[in-house]
């Protein structure tokens, strides 16, 4: 009774889901952020003093919504108020018309105010400020465009910070150049949420971690503050045609620099800043591209703004459940899946991951629908799979050709970055512009775990790549048994992946070191049956604690459980049956929770689609299992 319950979900939920694929055979699901980047929509509105009224009235919408009790915003749903959120979300609030007496506006204006107020936010959120001067630019920390010129044996370059820091960057130093002010038609100021007068502030640098390198950037800062003045300006010319170059060679069309959203912002501002003209190509070309991450609701009141859009991955995860799935009738629709994602292949540009490994020939696959110069490893492991799993002799050249380019991006240390190899630079975390903590990208452990799975999966076991990542995992397995995960929430994302990639590369899953994770994984279960973890995770105080049960980060934990020959177990069932109880009457799952990460600490997501691939996906593989008499998972996710 209890497989054909679940054997009936798997059924009727491929048949929902196979229905939502796009006529040119690719998925797709909302991707969803804190309400930064919809704050950030409307700002820009105003920075450039073309107000959208009803789109505004939408995203306004959405962001009072998301309001905390506390009149703060979260960085993630339930999760405690950010001061750089709230600061933003105030801001873009009255920038659409709503008033400062308002009861909204009155808690958040409390809530910043008690955290010291505006001047205590982030550099970012302080920089959006000084475009409207509402801060000084002097509270920005000093990152000359002289930048550019610098070359690569200089302790900063910008092949030495990660794709996403650089797309922000280059067009943020000739933001910073050139200091450009926002129109700002209505004239909406925020001198209310600080609680000493911006120009008086003179705290703005600080150095939270106490530690030396800290202590000697922000005195290179000082001293980069009076020597400035003094570049000379041929070599000031020099560098701002260098980074205007740098932005238009990767503009990417409609798609914008980097397909992601802060990166397009910057990238508009900075080229409007040098030539002024808002009918250039270029410049209605980025508008375009910003304009593409509206994302409206169903009611028809609320919409919100995407930081970047999710179709090769959502499209390789679906693909993955329907191969799982096993059932002839889909034939059709993954063939013309496969199709689509062989067109998104990037195989003639070198992107910015050449600079580390100029003679590797070009491969991979990219989050967005086009961001050619950077592939990322996670997505072309996982597509390099399922093209692999659906027919490993036909396309042997694609799967030949992704294999170099992974194993070719393979770190030092034996781990995978998600877009560059070695960009391992810690030094740089604590200049005082990375108050994010996210300018690096360094290999982890789920990155890793994916890339391992893929060389495993086409036959790399015994190979020396494989061996070096296994060596890695192995060095970065927490003291609990657990595996920390770095693009997804969190520990239990980790340890699914980790255990996979183990699977598949042939390990013992009867060794003590897996042993421990599957422990961890237990005893992690909640009584309801499932699991739950939220972005507090990634404070090192908090990582311990257990939130309510989600429908992914329980999928998460089923697959992980049985890649560890752990199918027959009751917490397996236990899942299973959670899984199957807090289905809809659709046999479809919702979830509001944010399980997926862009920065810990910083930057959360929520994938619409985790709830509506990753059940089905765990279903199936328990239903394939059950009946068989392996319980070996054969694949490498």
């Amino acid at each position: 009774m209890f497989l054909k319950q679940v054997e009936k979900t798997v059924t009727q939920g491929f048949q929902n889901l196979a229905k939502l694929q796009k006529k040119d055979g690719h998925w797709v699901f909302p991707l969803e952020a804190d309400t930064t980047i919809s704050s950030e929509y409307i700002i820009l509105n105003h920075y450039l003093g073309k107000p959208e009224i009803t789109i505004e009235k939408k995203l306004a919408n959405f962001i009072k919504k998301k309001q905390n009790p506390d009149g703060g915003w979260p960085l993630f749903y339930e999760g405690e108020s950010n001061i750089s959120t709230s600061t933003k979300a105030y801001f873009a609030l009255k920038l659409s018309g709503i008033s400062e007496k308002t009861n909204i506006m009155k808690k958040a204006k409390i809530f910043i105010l008690s955290k010291g107020g505006a001047s205590k936010c982030n550099v970012f959120t302080r920089t959006t400020l000084a475009l409207f001067d509402e801060t000084p630019w002097r509270s920005i920390p000093q990152m000359p465009i002289e930048i550019m010129l610098l070359p690569s044996w200089f302790p900063f370059h910008l092949n030495k910070i990660s794709y996403w820091s650089r797309t922000v960057l280059v067009p943020l130093l000739i933001i910073m150049a050139m200091q450009p002010k926002a129109k700002n038609p209505r004239k909406i100021k925020i001198k209310e949420l600080f609680k000493i007068p911006a120009n008086q502030e003179r705290n703005f640098m600080t150095n939270p971690k106490k530690s030396f390198l800290g202590f000697l950037f922000i005195t290179l800062d000082t001293l980069l503050r009076i020597s400035q003045p003094l570049f000379p300006e041929l070599i000031r010319k020099k560098a701002l045609g260098k980074a205007k170059k740098w932005i238009l060679k990767r503009l990417n069309g409609t798609n914008g620099l980097g397909a992601i959203f802060p990166a397009m912002v910057n990238s508009l501002i900075a080229l409007l800043a040098l030539n002024k003209n808002k009918k250039d190509k270029d410049i209605r070309t980025i508008q375009r591209s910003i304009k593409k991450l509206l994302f409206f609701e169903k009611n028809k009141k609320d919409a919100f703004c995407q930081p970047c859009i999710s179709p090769v991955w959502d499209t390789a995860f679906v693909i993955q459940g329907l191969l799982e799935e096993g059932s002839k009738k889909y034939k059709s629709k993954i063939i013309k899946g496969m199709k689509w994602l062989e067109q998104k292949e990037i195989k003639n540009i070198r992107g910015d991951w050449s600079e580390k490994r100029p003679k590797l020939k070009s491969g991979g696959w990219a989050f967005q629908y086009e961001n050619p110069f950077y592939p990322d490893l996670d997505d072309t492991a996982l597509v390099g799979m399922i093209f692999h799993r659906q027919d490993p002799k036909s396309k042997n050249t694609i799967i030949k050709r992704t294999a170099e380019w992974v194993a070719g991006m393979q770190s030092k240390n034996g781990g995978w970055g998600s877009f560059d190899a070695d960009n391992t630079n810690y030094y740089l975390n604590h200049i005082p512009f990375a108050d994010h903590g996210a300018l690096l990208d360094p290999p982890t452990a789920d990155v890793t775990a994916r890339c391992i799975s893929f060389l495993s999966q086409i036959g790399y076991k015994k190979n020396e790549a494989i061996t070096k990542g296994i060596n890695f995992l192995k060095q970065e397995q927490e003291q609990n048994g657990s595996w920390f995960g770095r693009w997804g929430t969190n520990y239990i994302y980790g340890t699914w992946s980790v255990l996979s990639s183990l699977n598949s590369a042939g390990v013992n899953m009867n060794e003590n070191f897996i042993k421990k994770s599957v422990d961890w994984l237990n005893a992690r279960q909640n009584n309801d049956g499932g699991w739950g973890e939220d972005g507090s995770s990634y404070w090192t105080e908090r990582k311990d604690e257990r939130r309510k049960s989600t429908t992914s980060q329980t999928s998460w934990a089923i697959l992980g459980l049985m890649a560890a020959n752990q199918t027959e177990t009751k917490e397996v069932k236990k899942g299973v049956q959670y899984l199957l109880n807090s289905k809809n009457n659709n046999d479809s799952w919702e979830e509001k929770s944010f399980t997926a990460v862009g920065f810990p600490k910083v930057f959360y997501l929520r994938y619409d689609g985790y709830p509506k691939y990753f059940p089905l996906l765990a279903l199936a593989r328990y239903k394939n299992l059950s009946k068989s008499n392996s319980k070996k998972v054969l694949h490498g996710i």
